[in-house]
């Protein structure tokens, strides 16, 4: 009796474990199989019209897994630059615009105008989406009337009568009725004439389609059938295609131009259309000549920027912009932002400040001794002086769903060489909502293949994960990369990085 409660108690744990692991049995669904590619469409000129325009592939996230989109399965083209490929010209997110490519090609830099231009490049044909608007909706003037039968008990309740049609009523009736007289005990309608009459053709044997309308009716004096009339050809049709035969000179020139070029149609094809791509010869699909697309060479003075998307699913929009409260919390951050740059590039100049050459000491003067016994007063400490700063540029985003608010800003100062010095702050607020900063950087023209100069392009989401990354170009003297950084808590993180054109 004892060792059987002893083993009841033991199994206790055991089936309970069990009810356990079969409460928490759930299905587990598939992880997403996720294809992105992001690049920089840059363009010169209007937006919607520019004169100048090129796809940068950056980064292809597949496999669960960040690959560099200018080398990736380059087979000849890379995988993010195959012709037909449509990419989603965003806004922190929000679409603005779409670039289909229809050109990809390989560049080598050949001169000092395009010292950047090194690596795979896609172009295409930028179109802003059309919203198409309703006509407007107009009150309409006609009232609607409602017929109701005098022998219905309800009135108000509309009926439906059918039209009568005089054929049939008249055959019915033993006298043929005139017009408004009452057919049936009820008048006949009135006939509308924007309705349309259905009428059969005249047969060619019938005496209707004879010439003689004055021909007798009756048919029992001749029973022979009148002569079918021959009626003339209708007019001919202005626009009716009309087939002829070629003649042996016009075949002869024809199978010339066809042997001569076989993409290249008659003078009198349909196909003639000015806005249609034509085929040549020895050329593949991916290389055209300079005049088919405009070309941006290097990095020229009014570069636009933007992020660029291309996905294999429909994806929501996530706006990752942060608006301003008011002008007063953009002025706050402002003042702020630039406290923490002024911060970076004094100490930029104190560390980087070329030397000096020592100055010739004074000649020696005999001290004066003060007339006056009064104690002189003390000279203030010099405070040093703020740097200008050029160009600012400052954008709030919000990465994440709840993230906290992030801030980029940039800024050069004026001068040339080592005295041109780019500056650029990242900062996030804390718990206790004070800036932070992440990310700081700061360099001059003339050692930017030591640092390269960060310029912000966009947040963008690259792994389809709906946090965004802040996107970089980092650009050096001759040569540029292109840098994801994800910002968390004030803590960056460089998770992809692309090859140098250089």
């Amino acid at each position: 009796m004892r060792q059987k409660f002893i083993l009841a108690i033991a199994l206790l744990p055991a089936v309970g474990l069990r009810g356990h692991l079969h409460g928490q049995m759930h299905k587990v669904a598939k992880p997403e199989d996720v294809v992105r590619a992001v690049g920089v469409y840059e363009w010169i000129g209007d937006r919607t019209k520019p004169t100048a325009t090129r796809l940068i592939p950056v980064s292809l996230y597949i496999d669960d897994e960040f690959q560099d989109a200018g080398v990736y399965l380059s087979r000849p083209v890379p995988f993010a630059l195959d012709i037909g490929t449509i990419y989603e010209v965003d806004k922190s997110g929000v679409p603005g615009g779409n670039l289909e490519l229809i050109s990809a090609r390989r560049l080598k830099p050949v001169g000092d105008t395009d010292r950047f231009d090194d690596g795979w490049v896609g172009y295409g044909k930028f179109a802003v989406p059309k919203v198409k608007k309703g006509a407007a909706l107009k009150p309409s003037t006609a009232t609607a009337t409602i017929t109701s039968d005098k022998a219905d008990k309800d009135s108000d309740r509309p009926t439906f009568a059918r039209r009568v049609d005089h054929t049939e009523a008249g055959s019915k009736s033993s006298a043929t009725p005139t017009a408004g007289s009452p057919v049936g005990g009820s008048p006949a309608p009135p006939d509308d004439p924007d309705r349309p009459h259905l009428s059969k053709k005249p047969d060619a044997t019938s005496p209707a389609a004879t010439d003689d309308k004055s021909a007798p009716t009756d048919t029992t004096a001749d029973k022979t059938p009148p002569p079918p009339v021959t009626s003339g050809n209708p007019s001919p049709d202005a626009d009716r295609p009309t087939l002829r035969k070629r003649s042996p000179e016009e075949a002869k020139k024809a199978r010339k131009e066809a042997d001569q070029s076989s993409a290249r149609g008659l003078a009198t094809s349909l196909n003639d259309d000015p806005d249609r791509p034509t085929l040549r010869r020895g050329r593949g699909q991916q290389e055209l000549v300079e005049g088919d697309l405009p070309l941006i060479k290097g990095v020229p003075l009014g570069l636009n920027q933007a992020v660029a998307v291309s996905d294999a699913s429909n994806r929501p929009v996530h706006d990752f912009s942060r608006p301003w409260e008011d002008d007063a919390e953009r002025t706050t951050v402002l003042g702020k932002m630039q406290a923490l740059a002024q911060a970076q590039l004094t100490a930029y100049a104190a560390t980087n400040a070329p030397a000096a050459k020592p100055a010739t000491p004074p000649a020696k003067t005999a001290a004066k001794k003060p007339i006056s016994k009064l104690r002189h007063a003390k000279v203030p400490e010099s405070v040093t002086p703020t740097t200008p700063l050029l160009d600012e540029q400052l954008n709030g985003y919000t990465l994440s769903y709840g993230g906290a608010a992030t801030y980029v800003y940039t800024a050069h100062t004026d001068g040339e060489g080592e005295t041109l010095r780019y500056v650029t702050i990242v900062a996030q607020r804390d718990t206790f909502g004070e800036l932070k900063p992440a990310i700081q950087s700061v360099t001059d023209a003339a050692h930017l293949d030591r640092t390269p100069w960060m310029r912000i392009v966009d947040a963008v989401d690259a792994d389809a994960s709906n946090r965004a990354s802040l996107l970089f170009e980092l650009r050096g003297q001759s040569a540029r990369q292109f840098a994801l950084y994800r910002v968390i808590a004030t803590r960056p993180e460089q998770i992809f990085l692309t090859g140098t054109t250089q």
